[in-house]
């Protein structure tokens, strides 16, 4: 069958990665065309638009942005069309793919959305553009099936495909020597940085982590860089910021940190299945932020909170993410006895949670299983 998938974000070529991983395995004859990165594009080398080229944070960049995304939607429909393929899957990326969702629903292709739209932190509104344009909806967090049920949603829950990804990493995880030696690194403990896969975020973000280094003289300061940024523009931002960095090592470091300063998203939810204890962090515009309190309805904005439904991690945000504060929770992170062990019991429960192993596979079965129910039913 012909898969034609649109990731618009790091986590979404992660995910997208492991979807083509899983569907190789159940449809020995699948071909790809899709929207991604670097991972999708190690599965296949179909890859139409990267990321990188895509992504777009906050209200006000996506205004200044708007005729490059109207460019990508014209091109994007059309080679859809080209291509024609037997199933179009949408990850994540909402504000793009509801409006390729509703043209390629209209023009007949059977819609798949994996990795729901976060309806249920904000814009409620794009559920009624899920019952109209997707035919099944693939959800990865386990709170998800009760929620689109509310709206008559029959969601398919499979598993977290984040469980299969970071237990390969841990079965080949090399010791702390061998990392430091790897990457030229001190032999110190470290503390992590990731700072977000998007230049807004990175913006924020490093010039306060600069300042707390000078606090932490028996750690040293590695910074995991995202793929999606240039290793020059990287290297621009740490021209004096006093800290390491590596590429393409992320769960690498998180492994091997004390405690981990993590942008939110995915990562949030990556550092604490590896186990690194963190303090999630965001920052952007103004404006973006203003709006953003003014729209978005849940508690938390770490996919760990979330999930658990309690403060797990602590969460710094805008404003709260003052120097002064970062060093408290990091402080807690290193010293406090009894605050590590609560991270530890609270990231075991997290982990059972998500499920078993296998999840990429099951996912990608119930995908073809459907593909074909709605073939049986023209």
């Amino acid at each position: 069958m012909k898969y034609y998938i649109i990731a618009g974000e790091a986590s979404g070529d992660l995910h997208g990665s492991n979807l083509m991983r899983g569907l190789k395995q159940i449809d020995a004859n699948a071909e790809f065309r899709f929207w991604g990165g670097d991972l999708m594009n190690s599965q296949d080398e179909n890859l139409v638009r990267h990321y990188k080229d895509t992504a777009i944070i906050g209200f006000w960049e996506v205004v200044k942005k708007l005729r490059t995304i109207f460019r990508n939607l014209k091109f994007c429909k059309q080679d859809i069309l080209d291509y024609n393929p037997d199933v179009v899957v949408l990850i994540d990326y909402p504000g793009f793919n509801f409006r390729i969702a509703e043209f390629a629903k209209n023009k007949g292709f059977r819609i798949f959305y994996y990795i729901a739209p976060k309806v249920w932190a904000w814009k409620e509104s794009r559920v009624k553009k899920i019952q109209k344009f997707v035919d099944k909806l693939f959800v990865i967090f386990p709170f998800e099936i009760d929620y689109f049920k509310r709206w008559n949603i029959d969601a398919c829950y499979e598993g977290n495909p984040l469980i299969d990804l970071i237990n390969e990493h841990l079965a080949n995880k090399k010791s702390f020597n061998e990392f430091i030696s790897h990457n030229d690194l001190p032999d110190k403990p470290i503390i992590a940085v990731l700072a977000g896969s998007r230049k807004q975020e990175i913006d924020y973000i490093l010039p306060r982590v600069k300042k707390l280094v000078n606090d932490f003289p028996e750690y040293q300061f590695v910074l995991a860089a995202a793929p999606s940024i240039d290793k020059n523009t990287y290297k621009k931002y740490l021209h004096s910021y006093e800290m390491s960095i590596v590429f393409n090592q992320t769960y690498e470091t998180l492994m091997h940190c004390s405690v981990a300063i993590v942008a939110s998203g995915t990562a949030t939810l990556e550092a604490a299945l590896l186990g690194a204890r963190q303090v999630v962090c965001y920052g952007g515009s103004e404006i973006s932020y203003q709006i953003g309190k003014l729209l978005i309805k849940v508690k938390y904005i770490s996919l760990v909170n979330l999930i658990m439904n309690k403060p797990v991690v602590k969460e710094l945000i805008q404003h709260d993410m003052t120097v002064e504060k970062m060093k408290a929770e990091l402080d807690g992170l290193l010293f406090d006895v009894v605050r590590r062990k609560q991270i530890v019991d609270d990231y075991s429960e997290l982990a059972e949670m998500l499920g078993e192993q296998g999840a990429s596979y099951r996912i990608a079965k119930a995908m073809t299983d459907e593909i074909n129910k709605l073939k049986n039913k023209n």
